[in-house]
């Protein structure tokens, strides 16, 4: 059986990608907008908390107890741990430079995961591996150009944030064919809602009082379940190394709305990184669709 013959329907999978993207890219916008009035550990909290919850809604009638059934518990909270560092640092970067950049410089983690399965998975790392990875670096310089008038510090928080995602990345591999796909897509934002209070108890964890912040959180915790909903929908009609190049679409949406919404587009030296920074990520998954 061919390809097609077992996707009839991969344009719709592609489809749903875009939308998830996009939903995503939305979702970074509405926490760019509110991490300047509140602390980025309540933001996280509180999105995770509604995503949570729309997830339970979908998912509980059809899976019931199911839904946090697992093979290994230590892997589900170690990757919860690594996806509510990764969130933090991710929202706390967008408070000081432009989301466009930011979320770039977060798509280095697949190129890190290539590398590192070599070390903890026992991968052969590939030529092609050490070429992305220098690649994917020097995009990352192009972006934060250090030394330059407008570098700062902050530009390490996203970077940190792809390091933390790869290791996210990385025990969902692990752990991949063990638990059902959407536990181990519900378990870390769960961990996330139970955890953030008691390692942040001095953050302010109440609900904004102002009603366009209000609509603009549920919105995030909404566009956070959908766009999950939609990535798991996604790969029911096409493969994943088909639907792999098109999460970069991610890329565009969020540089459309970070000149839409904030009037903020990269330099060219910077917007050459973004290039570079994905087409690094997108040499490796061709060149693992080919099998080379």
């Amino acid at each position: 059986m061919t390809e097609a013959d077992r996707y009839p329907h991969a344009v719709r999978g592609i489809g749903l990608l875009v939308l998830g993207t996009t939903a995503f890219g939305c979702l970074d916008t509405f926490s760019k907008i509110l991490v300047a009035y509140y602390p980025a550990p309540a933001l996280v909290w509180l999105r995770f908390v509604l995503q949570t919850l729309v997830m339970a809604v979908i998912f509980v009638p059809r899976m019931g107890r199911g839904l946090v059934r697992t093979t290994s518990l230590r892997l589900q909270l170690v990757r919860g741990v690594f996806l509510i560092s990764s969130s933090i640092l991710y929202v706390l970067a967008l408070g000081h430079m432009q989301i466009a950049e930011a979320s770039a410089i977060t798509f280095l983690a697949p190129v890190i995961v290539a590398l590192a399965g070599g070390w903890l998975l026992g991968e052969r790392v590939h030529v092609r591996t050490w070429f992305a990875v220098a690649g994917g670096f020097t995009g990352v310089l192009l972006i934060i150009q250090p030394g330059g008038a407008g570098f700062t510090w902050y530009y390490l928080l996203p970077l940190g944030c792809a390091f933390s995602m790869a290791g996210y990345q990385l025990l969902t591999r692990k752990i991949a064919g063990r638990d059902d796909p959407i536990t181990t897509l519900f378990f870390p934002g769960l961990v996330a809602c139970l955890a953030l209070p008691a390692v942040f108890p001095g953050s302010a964890f109440d609900v904004p009082a102002q009603p366009l912040h209000l609509a603009m959180l549920v919105a995030s915790g909404v566009l956070g379940a959908v766009g999950h909903f939609f990535f798991i929908r996604a790969h029911d009609h096409a493969p994943a190394t088909l639907l792999a190049p098109f999460g970069y679409a991610q890329l565009v949406v969020v540089t459309i709305l970070g000149v839409v919404v904030f009037r903020q587009l990269p330099n060219a030296l910077a917007l050459g990184g973004m290039a570079l920074v994905a087409g690094s990520g997108l040499g490796l998954v061709l060149a693992s669709r080919r099998g080379g």
